[in-house]
């Protein structure tokens, strides 16, 4: 059986070959490459409780950016 062309497959058809072929170590590897985003927010480990106030503002910030 041979391997469809990942690099031609939208990220849909991707997603769905992935969840159909879950064993196929490759395609996730090469899915999760190539549709990362390119310039990430990291976000730095909280060093107390006290630095978790912000976490709400933090997390809306976070779903704006994945609506737009």
């Amino acid at each position: 059986m041979s391997k469809p062309n990942f690099a031609t497959m939208t990220r849909s058809e991707f997603r769905q070959y992935i969840l159909e072929h879950r064993e196929d170590d490759e395609a996730v590897s090469i899915y999760l490459e190539k549709f990362r985003p390119l310039n990430p927010k990291v976000y730095p480990a909280p060093k107390s409780l006290a630095d978790l106030d912000n976490f709400p503002e933090l997390h809306r910030q976070h779903l704006e950016q994945q609506d737009s």
